[in-house]
């Protein structure tokens, strides 16, 4: 039966494998008493329940608006939904141009969370065996986009502050020399306190990044895209932090810029969005109509009335108070807990800790130390699966991702300490 089947399925559905997200997260659910520092939940103290409730509430109470709402909208995106969150970008970006919000929102489309934005625009992009360049690490999700869409990936080292601009450039030109530069459609950051690292990328390597690319365009034979993934821009511990690759003049051409309210409001309502260069935007939408018309109409609504009425504001204040609790509270557990031969970095927002350990732990799925950790009840990332399968440089194994989004204080506390018990007898 199973041969069969195989038989008859598509590439993609044979190249597809499994999300090793969902066994963390099934893994948990089938053990409730297990810590996860694994899945990137967000806090549910924070969630807005009774917000949510009330403008709801508001909103189906009025005949014709709730019927609107329950209806069908557009493929691009509720109209006032788009200008708003272009205001809100505006505002991020520190800036106050009425002729750039309408043009950022003309060019933008909301979709079911930022994962959808990204998988549509890698289908638009994209051909089985085209490359694209990611951080080294990245966002463990996005590679798997790229290994169900059959691309290659090339990955690009990392500093404090973003990614390296020298390494960026070597390996452009090596795909230059080797011909290969005529498939590289895109780079793609995680720019804001970065899904693994917690690192930020600071609008100064945003456009060496740009220039670089722009460079290597003509040898390429079609434009290379900067693909800026803000998903964790908003929850940021300390005020404002850079501008985003949309305040870079005469860009809009070359970059696109991905968001999401699902991490800094609810990540129930699975609603993002996406800025494209004008000439993205009619494919993009081509596909989208495809996959399911538009985004719901009823959370969009609901999302606009969260921006419009400031309840959004309020909540996402309670929700950075909240985050950088949680991660003082894992900050000196680690402190407390792991021995001085783990390397780390505090972060100044987002959802996680990297950690380093000795080169001779393996920290891999299958390793006896993951084995341990979950003897102890305690999950984490391992680091290795947020690089890119990249032959020109060997994959690290002994490194770990932890999130505290969703564990509670005790629990971060435990899941620390069990943590630090593992590697101390190594």
């Amino acid at each position: 039966m199973k041969r069969k089947t195989k038989n008859v399925l598509s590439q993609i559905g044979l190249r597809t494998s499994d999300s090793p997200i969902s066994w963390l997260m099934k893994t948990k659910i089938e053990r409730p008493n297990l810590v996860s520092l694994a899945a990137g939940f967000t806090d549910n103290e924070s969630l807005p329940l009774s917000i949510s409730r009330r403008l709801l509430n508001e909103l189906l109470e009025d005949e014709v608006i709730g019927r609107a709402a329950l209806q069908y909208g557009t493929t691009a995106g509720d109209d006032a939904l788009r200008e708003l969150t272009a205001k809100r970008i505006e505002y991020l970006d520190k800036s106050s141009s009425d002729k750039d919000m309408a043009n950022i929102a003309k060019r933008m489309v909301i979709t079911h969370g930022s994962q959808q934005f990204l998988y549509i625009l890698t289908e638009a992009l994209c051909d089985p065996g085209d490359i694209v360049l990611v951080e080294d690490p990245t966002y463990f999700v996005y590679l798997g986009i790229m290994q169900s869409r059959g691309l290659n990936g090339r990955g690009i080292a990392m500093n404090h502050d973003g990614i390296d601009l020298n390494h960026l450039e070597r390996v452009l030109e090596s795909l230059r020399r080797s011909g290969e530069l005529k498939r590289t459609k895109m780079l793609y950051l995680v720019s804001y306190f970065q899904n693994p690292t917690g690192r930020s990328t600071s609008l100064l390597i945003k456009k060496g990044a740009l220039d670089l690319l722009k460079k290597y365009e003509k040898a390429a034979g079609h434009p290379i895209y900067l693909l800026e993934d803000a998903a964790y821009r908003e929850l940021g511990f300390a005020g404002q932090s850079d501008s985003s690759v949309l305040s870079i003049c005469d860009a809009s051409e070359r970059v696109i810029y991905s968001g999401t309210y699902s991490k800094p409001f609810a990540t129930g309502v699975r609603v993002g969005f996406g800025v494209l260069p004008e000439d993205l935007l009619a494919p993009f939408l081509r596909i989208k109509s495809n996959h399911d018309f538009g985004t719901s109409h009823l959370i969009q609504k609901l999302v606009f009335r969260a921006l419009d009425s400031g309840e959004y504001f309020k909540n996402l204040e309670k929700a950075q108070r909240r985050y950088q609790f949680k991660a003082n509270v894992m900050y000196d557990a680690i402190c407390n807990y792991f021995p001085e031969v783990v390397k780390w970095q505090k972060p100044d927002g987002g959802l996680n800790f990297w950690t380093e350990l000795p080169r001779s732990m393996n920290t891999g799925l299958k390793s006896k130390f993951f084995q341990e950790a979950l003897n102890q009840n305690v999950l984490y990332v391992p680091g290795n699966l947020c690089y890119v399968d990249d032959s020109t440089r060997r994959t690290p194994s002994n490194e770990m991702r932890l999130s505290f989004g969703a564990a509670s204080e005790k629990e971060i506390r435990k899941g620390i300490q069990s943590l630090g018990n593992v590697i101390k007898r190594k």
